[in-house]
């Protein structure tokens, strides 16, 4: 690359001949290598004018952090104002050319094109910010609870009602919807009527002028309590792929919540993912909906969402994601004889950004389908066209043996936990998170209660598949002190998940295996053995803030990852760590450490 003064970005584009040779003349180059610090908030009484020659800077003001690249200026604002409030970073090996202050300023009065180009790049910047402001701050709003949201009053119709009357009353209430009432075997029972039940009560034979409420209302009604967080209002619609619930304290029936009236609380595209996904009729129209999950995983971290509820809701959208797809690809005959799973950390609900696909399927004993291959070598191609990487172990729907009916597959299982063979320990740990997403589920709860009951009171069996927490060796207490070597050709990493998640998320698995607990969720692993005192109190409070800290940095580094244009991987580079970062990872070492020797004892791995 040249080390001339390139003039094809803004706003140096608009320079004249005369004036570019100024600028290449008074252009001194400077060099960072990765993790140093180029600006500090309020440290520079001369500020100049930055633009990247070649590399990546990463540069955060107020909480917004933006990632700049070859041909992109900073410290704009410096230069206008003489304040600078921005910290600037090296990512990796950056070059950059450094412009005095002086001559921009002479630039800025006698160029007019370039005194509005650089005018209209400082606006856009604070446009920007503010946007990310209003976002950070309608974000907060969600954690308010249920209560304090609007909240439709109930009006109610009686269910022998017929529906023109009905139609005629919720005209003159202005509202869309109605609460039934009804007795039925002599107990009184509420539903709700929508407009949406009336399309559908008109395509029935009988008039609506003789067709009962009672006969068209849902009485299936999904409620939550009105000190829910909104939040948790959302995932219930969403799992549920209703538009309204019903707000109950107790029996008392306080409103009703619409997704409307949600949407004026939230900041992200969410519910629309779940609207596009829902109404795709190709894989074409579902694939536009699963390409926007990441923009809105983005856009959640930079809001300061708390990663335990970013996780969760990106859980609720791949399921939404995954279903519609299996429901585009099979036909119903397949999807009602069929389970599909998703295992690892996608069942956990602990998967955040795309990193792979870990899932498979199930199918009822005597049921075959003559395009089973093709329909499963469908689904795991348009999985890969939404972003969903192949898993490396090949732990998918296209792998025969995580595509069986229930009985082979039992014999499977019965393989891993009788075999003295590691990989079937592994495969039964990764089978114990699956989670089902579309067709039978109690395909899913056969195996897993056949997987349960084979492993009762074999302490030995868990105990071998406990010892996996092991086999990754723990840093030496002085591992920071690798941090000097950043000059060498591979630079010092650390594996968030191998030194990190793992031991967590497998010490927890393996007890719930041993307890027979039905949770998935490794933080609901860990508050149930809290709660049946096989940890202490203390532990799992710690486990779990190690856990969520160690998720948060994972998707801050992986997000750098994207932004740099790297694969997603689990490695984070010591040198881009600050010392709050390294602090907190060194003290959760000493946690994973304390967790992993009382599983040692536990299961007398030493012996």
């Amino acid at each position: 690359m040249s080390d001339h003064f390139s003039f094809e970005s803004a706003p140096f584009s608009e320079l004249s001949a005369t004036e570019r040779t100024q600028v290449q003349d008074l252009a001194t180059m400077a060099q960072f290598r990765p993790g140093e610090a180029i600006l500090m908030p309020r440290g520079d009484p001369q500020p100049s004018l930055w633009v990247v020659h070649s590399g990546h800077v990463q540069q955060e003001e107020q909480g917004h952090v933006h990632v700049l690249a070859a041909g992109e200026s900073f410290n704009w604002r410096a230069v206008l104002t003489g304040h600078n409030e921005a910290s600037v970073m090296a990512l990796d090996e950056v070059r950059l050319w450094q412009l005095p202050k002086e001559t921009l300023l002479h630039l800025l009065a006698s160029n007019a094109r370039f005194s509005a180009k650089v005018f209209s790049e400082v606006a856009g910047q604070l446009a920007d910010n503010e946007e990310m402001d209003q976002h950070r701050e309608l974000l907060s709003l969600m954690l308010v609870r249920v209560r304090d949201a609007y909240l439709q009053k109930p009006f109610y119709v009686d269910g022998q009602l017929d529906l023109v009357s009905v139609c005629r009353l919720l005209s003159e209430h202005k509202t869309g919807n109605a609460l039934v009432r009804d007795v039925q075997d002599g107990l009184e029972r509420i539903g709700m009527f929508t407009t949406t039940d009336l399309r559908d009560a008109l395509l029935q034979p009988t008039p609506p002028a003789q067709l009962a409420v009672r006969d068209v209302a849902r009485f299936d009604l999904v409620t939550v309590a009105p000190d829910a967080e909104l939040f948790d209002a959302l995932l219930i619609m969403l799992r549920h792929r209703v538009h309204r619930v019903l707000v109950k304290d107790g029996d008392t029936i306080v409103g009703v919540l619409s997704q409307l009236d949600l949407m004026s609380f939230m900041s992200n595209h969410s519910h629309l993912i779940m609207l596009q996904a829902e109404q795709a009729r190709s894989v074409t129209e579902l694939q536009v909906a699963a390409l926007q999950v990441d923009d809105t995983i983005k856009l959640l971290q930079r809001g300061g969402m708390r990663i335990e509820i970013i996780s969760r809701l990106v859980s609720e959208l791949n399921s939404q994601i995954f279903a519609r797809l299996w429901a585009l690809l099979a036909p119903p005959e397949l999807v009602q004889n069929s389970c599909l799973l998703v295992m690892g950390s996608e069942g956990r609900g602990e998967q955040i950004l795309k990193t792979d696909q870990d899932n498979a399927l199930l199918l009822r004993d005597g049921y075959q389908h003559p395009h089973l291959a093709d329909i499963t070598q469908q689904f795991s191609a348009a999985l890969l066209t939404f972003g969903y990487p192949p898993c490396p172990g090949n732990i998918m729907v296209i792998n025969p043996m995580w595509c069986q009916n229930l009985g082979p597959f039992r014999q499977a299982i019965g393989q891993w936990v009788y075999a003295d063979d590691p990989e079937g320990k592994m495969h039964l740990a990764i089978f114990m998170d699956a989670r089902a997403v579309a067709g039978d589920a109690t395909l899913l709860q056969n195996a897993r209660n056949f997987a349960m009951n084979l492993t009762l009171g074999s302490d030995t069996f868990i105990g071998r598949m406990a010892s996996a927490i092991d086999q990754f060796p723990e840093p030496s207490s002085a591992w920071w002190n690798r941090l000097p070597l950043l000059g060498s050709r591979e630079p010092a990493t650390f594996d968030l998940k191998k030194i990190g998640t793992f031991p967590i998320v497998h010490g927890a698995r393996a007890l719930a295996l041993e307890y027979r607990l039905e949770a998935l969720g490794t933080v609901e692993r860990l508050q149930a053995l809290a709660n049946l005192k096989i940890l202490s109190p203390a532990l799992v409070r710690d486990l779990v803030e190690t856990l969520r800290m160690l998720m948060a940095l994972k998707l801050r580094n992986n997000l750098r990852q994207l932004s740099l244009g790297q694969d997603i991987s689990n490695l984070v580079e010591l040198s881009s760590l600050g010392t709050l970062d390294r602090d907190q990872l060194t003290d959760a070492l000493g946690i994973i450490r304390q967790f992993k020797q009382f599983l040692r004892l536990h299961y007398r791995l030493e012996t």
